[in-house]
């Protein structure tokens, strides 16, 4: 094993049993801090399949280095809680202010961590990063003790490390990562994330998650936040708040997001009108197949929403004019460029009306494989798109993003 590594380094590095096998990933370090000498590393918490966070003891660690983790191949697979006592260095202790001997403050980037010959793990140094010395570019870094300088447990703590870690990770990863956080901690690093990924983040969490983390939130903030939502996704939270809150928030978002939530509310739930989104891809009948892959081909479409284009008349802003039909992404790939899409459209896919049940969805999607259906009102305009992720949302139990293994770890 080898005998020294930095912390933030292994953030993220894979873990093997001894055959090679993947077993998962480190997701941070967990230490406890003594007055006479420096923390004492105790484990690791490893997210292993399924999303659950679990505890590696440092005594089941073979090997440390070369970017990963070898481990005895012992896993307790039980959900890991924190002790007290215990601290977790990525969540809780990086980006700490310190003060050096010499009377200047410096934040914490990384320690390192040292084995010693009786085969225990400490806290050596740590790496800081002193105050600018100009208007440009960042302060001074040193390296130092842990014994050398004075931490301050109830100080600032700063969160560079760990949004630099959710902005790499998919939504409902960065959203597990965020909530196995300290209360106090997850919300001041969510009011940290940019309003677009906050967004992407809350629309991956349970209903009262987002509550919590929007309730931390001022008026302004959270409207631009909302703004930045699924409008379906949106909807759905703001029928969690007091009805004084969500209508002063409504009266915060832009006009045009703020209608298209608003109709959406005027929906019972567990209807197609209350689970689809507003903001499927709808072009007209003269649109040539190179401007329907154009459209679907942009980043900020939702995968289950490119898988279909929609055919109406003007206007092609929800509700449209009358629906004229669905061309499906496949068949954008077997015509030409310049094929019309009036001519392509799926006889066979009927819309479904603002007040059909999230049964007859679910019966419609399963007996014929779709994707998305289109929803239409009375008079045959489109009003917005059900997706399969809209129906699995509703359908699932309350606490399927919840993990299982609700045991403290032995």
């Amino acid at each position: 094993m080898s005998s020294k590594a930095f912390v933030a380094r292994l953030a993220g590095c894979p873990v093997f049993d001894p055959q090679g096998d993947k077993v998962g990933r480190v997701r941070d370090v967990v230490m406890v801090p003594r007055e006479a000498g420096p923390p004492r590393i105790v484990g690791f918490v490893v997210e292993v399949t399924g999303k659950r966070r679990v505890f590696l003891s440092i005594g089941r660690v073979m090997s440390i280095g070369g970017g990963q983790l070898i481990t005895t191949g012992l896993i307790n697979l039980r959900r890991f809680e924190q002790r007290g006592g215990e601290q977790l260095v990525l969540a809780e202790v990086l980006g700490r202010g310190v003060t050096l001997r010499d009377g200047v403050e410096a934040r914490l980037e990384d320690l390192s961590i040292v084995e010693s010959p009786g085969g225990e793990w400490t806290v050596d140094q740590v790496f800081l990063r002193k105050p600018r010395t100009s208007p440009f570019g960042k302060g001074p870094t040193t390296l130092a003790g842990w014994m050398d300088v004075r931490h301050d447990d109830e100080g600032e703590q700063e969160s560079d490390h760990i949004l630099a870690q959710l902005q790499d990770l998919p939504a409902a990863d960065a959203a597990t990562a965020l909530l196995d956080l300290p209360s106090q901690r997850m919300l001041e690093v969510a009011g940290d994330l940019p309003n677009d990924r906050l967004a992407d983040v809350l629309e991956e969490m349970s209903e009262d998650d987002q509550v919590s983390i929007l309730d931390a939130l001022g008026d302004d903030r959270a409207a631009e936040v909302l703004d930045q939502m699924q409008p379906d996704d949106a909807a759905d939270l703001i029928a969690q708040l007091p009805f004084e809150r969500g209508e002063a928030l409504l009266d915060l978002m832009e006009p045009e997001e703020a209608e298209d939530v608003r109709m959406l509310l005027a929906y019972g739930q567990d209807t197609a009108g209350g689970l689809m989104t507003t903001e499927p891809v709808i072009l007209a009948s003269d649109a040539t197949v190179a401007e329907a892959l154009a459209t679907i081909r942009k980043h900020e479409i939702a995968p289950a929403l490119a898988a279909a284009v929609f055919v109406t008349l003007p206007p092609y802003e929800p509700p449209t004019g009358a629906f004229l039909g669905v061309v499906h992404f496949q068949r954008l790939l077997r015509y030409p460029p310049n094929e019309r899409l009036g001519t392509l459209l799926d006889p066979a896919l009927e819309p479904v009306r603002v007040d059909a049940t999230a049964a007859e969805l679910t019966r419609i999607m399963a007996t014929y494989n779709l994707v998305s259906v289109p929803v239409v009102d009375a008079t045959s305009r489109l009003v917005g798109v059900v997706t399969v992720d809209d129906v699995l949302d509703h359908i699932l139990p309350d606490d399927w993003r919840s993990r299982d293994g609700e045991v403290r770890r032995g």
